[in-house]
């Protein structure tokens, strides 16, 4: 069974937003934080957003810096992802991952310039 799954995306215009989510399915988030990641086949992946088990904290890359805005809600087991400003070369698949539950099939978005 895929530990998280994620959902939301899809296909946007250049300059518009998404919102992507990631449920623990049947189980509770670890007691640290998770990230989300964005990989394209061939190449490595890219870290795109962290937040701490409490949410308190946050990380977003200078590419997505003020763009992106990862966010949590421990009682739904449920972490987010905002996109907004979405440019062509944020396409790619994105998925979520736990450092000890492990992370989801990823989830594809497209950005149409």
């Amino acid at each position: 069974q895929v530990p998280l799954v994620e959902s939301g995306g899809g296909l946007v215009q250049a300059g518009g937003s998404l919102r992507l989510s990631c449920a623990a399915s049947g189980r509770t988030f670890s007691s640290y934080g998770m990230g989300w990641f964005r990989q394209t086949p061939g190449k490595e992946r890219e870290l795109v957003a962290m937040i701490t088990r409490a949410g308190d904290n946050t990380v977003h890359p200078a590419s997505v810096h003020g763009r992106f805005t990862v966010s949590r809600d421990n009682v739904k087991n449920t972490a987010y992802l905002q996109m907004r400003n979405l440019k062509f070369e944020d396409t790619t698949v994105y998925y979520c991952d736990d450092p000890l539950i492990g992370r989801g099939r990823g989830t594809q978005v497209t950005v149409s310039s």
